[in-house]
């Protein structure tokens, strides 16, 4: 049983810390948790002074704490955190690429919930991830091996190791990054050699520690379904609502991003619980506790097979939750770490789409129509533009981003659907080459 002093001490704490990033959409729902408690919670970031993304995030955020740091300085961590150690409730990460930036804070944070170095490397690093799920239990996992390089000897064990289709992903990059599918040799080959000569710039663009594992795994064919969940200290999980996501390959693309992601999914309860199964066993297999997960499961003609497992909530999950299902997802993560008890709700409120349209062709953005109209949708929510006439566009396997994502919500599914209809006959994104210097 806690004392006095203990209560008064933990009491005392009202700093919630986020590593690189504050997503806009928390911040009321701490804030309003706060009120609930009675305690005036404060948002605190650290970032990194050598990443230039950080420094531009600074500029932006609303949080109420700014903490400067140099991640590659033990001193200089220490000394930014030391005047916050007290006053720290939870510290959490909302991005992928900062994931191994929480990882060097934990150290020098022993006494919050976290989740352990070793499960950070482990979902961050597909091979150890791999490695993990096959040690764990096999069945949920495909064929994998690791490339040394693109030679020949090496082009042919890997064929003889996975086979074809397979596909060549790096070993630590989030939302289908340098992902290829190969159907034969001259793909594979072709495959590696870009990735292993790509890697390094999109590491370095995207202010991660470069990691030059390529992994070439078994292609599954099948739908695409994701799952969020939360695990706290004990390693209790409790597992938010299936989301079904349509990849850009599924409309004609040779990429992987997440063209449409969509719930409620219309799957039975059986496939459903079969699912929850799958990723529970997945997450305990990279031994998660005080964090969220997100789990990408790909449902194939027998049975469900893991994708991949991140330590943190999936893109877009936060309003599209909130949308659906009426509950705090971004709140839930941080209420995991407190730790606090997580709410989840699985009554429908209507059905939410968030899409990314990428540029048929790579090149010089020159037209971009439809996005006025779209606002004129009966289900249109919200957009983000990252791209305006002039940009260049890339696709996501060769490190590109989206050249507008959209949020779309109806309480009827019928006319989702027909407004993602719509929608996909309205916008024209065009682009021309980049001349030659």
């Amino acid at each position: 049983m806690a004392t006095s002093g203990s209560k008064r001490w933990q009491s005392s704490k009202n700093i919630v810390l986020f590593v690189s990033r504050v997503p806009e959409d928390t911040v009321e729902s701490i804030k309003a948790y706060g009120r609930h408690i009675k305690r005036r919670l404060k948002i605190a970031l650290i970032y990194d002074v050598r990443a230039k993304g950080d420094m531009e995030h600074v500029a932006e955020t609303k949080a109420d704490v700014l903490i400067p740091c140099d991640f590659t300085s033990q001193k200089h961590i220490m000394q930014a955190l030391l005047p916050y150690m007290e006053k720290i409730l939870a510290i959490t990460c909302r991005s992928e690429a900062n994931i191994l930036k929480f990882r060097t804070l934990i150290p020098y944070l022993p006494y919050l919930r976290t989740p352990t170095e070793e499960s950070l490397i482990w979902s961050t690093n597909k091979l150890s991830m791999r490695r993990q799920f096959m040690a764990y239990d096999p069945s949920i996992t495909p064929k994998y091996t690791f490339a040394r390089g693109s030679g020949k000897d090496e082009v042919a064990r890997i064929i003889k190791r996975v086979g074809f289709p397979c596909v060549v992903k790096p070993g630590r990059l989030a939302q289908s990054i340098l992902v290829s599918i190969c159907f034969h040799q001259e793909e594979l080959e072709k495959a590696l050699r870009r990735t292993f000569r790509a890697v390094k710039r999109v590491y370095a663009t995207r202010d991660s520690e470069p990691d030059e594992t390529v992994l070439v795994e078994q292609f599954m064919e099948g739908d695409m379904y994701s799952i969020d969940g939360y695990v706290d200290t004990r390693g209790r999980i409790t597992l938010c609502p299936m989301v079904y996501v349509k990849t850009g390959r599924a409309i004609g693309f040779d990429d992987f991003f997440g063209y449409l992601q969509m719930t409620p999914s219309i799957l039975a309860k059986g496939s459903v619980a079969a699912a929850e199964g799958v990723a529970e066993k997945a997450i305990r297999a990279l031994g998660l506790r005080s964090s969220s997960a997100h789990v990408e499961l790909m449902r194939t003609e027998r049975e469900w097979k893991v994708i991949e497992v991140g330590a943190r909530v999936g893109g877009f999950r936060e309003l599209m939750y909130r949308l659906s299902y009426g509950f705090e997802h971004g709140l839930n993560d941080v209420l995991v770490r407190i730790p606090d008890k997580v709410h989840v709700s699985r009554r429908v409120r209507g059905y939410t789409a968030a899409m990314k349209f990428f540029a048929p062709k790579e090149g010089i953005l020159t037209k971009l129509k439809g996005i006025k109209k779209a606002n004129e949708l009966a289900s249109f929510h919200s957009i983000h533009v990252n791209k305006k006439v002039g940009d260049y566009c890339q696709f996501a396997k060769n490190g590109g981003v989206s050249v507008f994502n959209i949020m779309l919500f109806n309480r009827d599914r019928s006319n989702l659907l027909a407004d993602i209809r719509r929608l996909e006959q309205m916008v024209k994104i065009e682009t021309k080459k980049r001349k030659e210097s």
